[in-house]
């Protein structure tokens, strides 16, 4: 959380001047070198590969990838802390959309929860007739829909699929289309902003496969609560970087997000009992 931490702040510092989809693909870009090292210990790659369910791989990595844009997107129109914030909203979207998607049954204590996060995010938005004040968060709210969707993704992973490999598929897979989407919007970088992509690109890879080992780990109930530390850190480099504050409303929009959050993981923790 603490690499995903620094690489959205990162990448504010370079959506204030590039377009999403230059970012998003020169986070893909250097992240290919890390999510290829990742990948030279153990069995052959091509194995590793060869074994991964690619449909359920592919449709994770494009809704993962939208996530991202999106996210990078709505950064410069929102401070971080509530960027972030809004964007783990995601948990949340999971309790609505797997019952549907993944067949799961809705419990009456998860849609209470929800409900509450959905609060909490009305709370940090503050819906106003202005429309270019709801253009970033609706990107921000669209970033968490995809995050929910390609979570949903991470549940149908066979239990034979490699987190390393999972990483460089859904890396190749990202920097593949968002070097598409460099034909639409476009600004050659300075040596400066270029070198900021490439720390962003490492930090990411790094996270990315930290995060997927975590949740092939352990059980993802039991380590949701971990997800909101980045909060944290992302009010600190607000502050510290552009001088943001967050006020006493968006305060209570984060608080019923990360709480109904939390209180959901716990709930399923204790109905799913101890891993063995």
């Amino acid at each position: 959380m603490f690499c995903f931490a620094l690489v959205d702040a990162l990448a504010k510092f370079v959506a204030l001047q590039y377009p999403a989809n230059e970012i998003t693909f020169f986070r893909m870009l250097f992240g290919l070198a890390p999510a290829f090292a990742m990948c030279m210990r153990g069995r052959p790659l091509r194995e590793r590969l060869r074994t991964l369910d690619i449909r359920t791989q592919t449709l994770r990595a494009l809704t993962l990838l939208a996530a991202l844009g999106l996210f990078f997107a709505g950064l410069p129109y929102v401070p971080l802390s509530e960027a972030v914030a809004i964007v783990y909203a995601e948990t949340l979207f999971v309790i609505v959309l797997a019952p549907l998607i993944l067949n799961e049954a809705l419990r009456g204590r998860d849609a209470a929860a929800a409900a509450l996060g959905f609060v909490g995010v009305l709370l940090i938005v503050r819906p106003s007739s202005d429309q270019s004040a709801w253009y970033g968060p609706l990107l921000l709210i669209l970033s968490a829909i995809f995050g929910a969707l390609s979570i949903i993704q991470i549940k149908r992973f066979r239990p034979t699929d490699d987190s390393s490999a999972a990483v460089l598929y859904f890396t190749i897979i990202g920097a593949l289309v968002s070097g598409i989407s460099l034909l639409f919007a476009w600004r050659t970088p300075t040596a400066g902003a270029l070198a900021v992509m490439v720390l962003l690109g490492i930090l990411a890879s790094a996270g990315q496969l930290l995060m997927t080992m975590a949740f092939r780990q352990a059980n993802a109930s039991a380590l949701a609560p971990y997800n909101y530390t980045s909060i944290v850190w992302a009010t600190i480099f607000g502050y510290v970087v552009w001088g943001e504050t967050v006020g006493l409303v968006s305060s209570a929009g984060i608080a019923l997000i990360v709480g109904s959050s939390i209180s959901v993981a716990i709930r399923r923790k204790q109905a799913e009992g101890p891993l063995v």
